[in-house]
C-alpha cells in the first residue's frame, strides 16, 4: 500500500486475516528499519508500525515478520532529487553533507526474491537451514547494496562516461534537509514527507544502514550478490524516461 493509504485500512485487513484464519502476515513495510524506535518516532508513519504488530499479536490467530529492505535504488536513484539527490535530466547532484554517509539499499528483484525465499522457507525447521518460525514476530533484514551517494555517483559516472566537470554538485547540511522536509508536511505539503523520510536515514547515527547494525538474512533467503552498476543504469533510464516523474 501506499503511504497515503487511509491509517486504518491495514488495520482492516489484519482483522479480515485474523477472521479468515490467516497464519502469516507481512505487514505493510518493505522499506527502513521499522525496528528503531528512534527512527520511526521522527517519521511519521514510521510510528504507527509498532501498533500493527501489537495489533496482529492481540488477536493472536497470526504471525508477523516485517521485512526491512531499505530504500528501493532504482526507484530512489531515478526518482526526484528530494529521494537520494539526483537530477539526471540537469546532471544536478546534492550531496547530503559531504556525500559518504553510507545506507542499506535494495533493487526491486532484490525484494521479489526475498520475499519468495522467506515464504519458501519451511514453517518448522527441518535439519540446519532456517525456518519461518525464525521470523515469527520480528523483522527480516535484506539488501542488496551498502552505498553512500559518493558510491552512487561514482556509478553514475562509470554507467553514463562523463566525468565529474560535466555534473553540477552542491551540497546541503541533512539536518537542515530533514527540518525543511518535515516542515513542508507539517504545513500540508504532503511531498515533504519524502524529503524528511530520505534524509532522516543519512543521518550519521547509521539508521539508515541495517546491514550494519542488524546484520543480513540474505544468505539464510538464497539471496545473490548484484551489480550496482547493472541498477544504477536502470535508474537513469527510469528517470529519463519519466517513469517516476508522477511520485516525489
Amino acid at each position: 500500500m501506499g503511504v497515503r493509504a487511509p491509517p486504518d485500512q491495514q488495520t482492516k485487513l489484519i482483522h479480515a486475516a485474523a477472521e479468515a484464519g490467516v497464519k502469516w502476515i507481512l505487514p505493510n513495510e518493505f522499506g527502513y528499519d521499522t525496528a528503531n524506535e528512534p527512527l520511526c518516532e521522527d517519521i511519521m508513519p514510521g510510528a504507527q508500525k509498532k501498533g500493527y504488530y501489537e495489533l496482529i499479536e492481540k488477536l493472536g490467530v497470526s504471525k508477523w515478520v516485517g521485512f526491512v529492505c531499505g530504500f528501493w535504488y532504482e526507484f530512489s536513484l531515478g526518482g526526484s532529487p528530494d529521494r537520494f539527490g539526483f537530477d539526471f535530466r540537469k546532471r544536478e547532484v546534492v550531496l547530503f553533507d559531504e556525500g559518504e554517509q553510507p545506507i542499506s539499499v535494495t533493487t526491486f528483484p532484490m525484494v521479489g526474491k526475498g520475499v519468495t525465499g522467506l515464504l519458501s522457507l519451511p514453517v518448522k525447521r527441518e535439519g540446519e537451514g532456517a525456518c519461518l518460525e525464525d521470523f515469527a514476530n520480528r523483522h527480516c533484514y535484506v539488501a542488496s547494496f551498502v552505498v553512500s551517494q559518493k558510491d552512487m555517483l561514482k556509478s553514475v559516472l562509470r554507467v553514463t562516461r562523463t566525468g565529474i566537470e560535466d555534473w553540477t554538485v552542491t551540497k546541503e547540511k541533512t539536518k537542515e534537509r530533514y527540518e525543511k522536509g518535515m516542515a513542508r508536511m507539517r504545513g500540508g505539503d504532503y511531498s515533504g514527507l519524502v524529503l524528511g523520510m530520505y534524509s532522516r536515514n543519512f543521518f550519521p547515527d547509521g539508521s539508515g544502514n541495517h546491514s550494519v547494525t542488524r546484520g543480513l538474512d540474505n544468505e539464510k533467503l538464497g539471496l545473490e550478490k548484484e551489480n550496482l552498476d547493472e541498477f544504477t543504469e536502470v535508474a537513469i533510464k527510469q528517470a529519463l524516461e519519466g517513469v517516476s516523474d508522477s511520485y516525489h
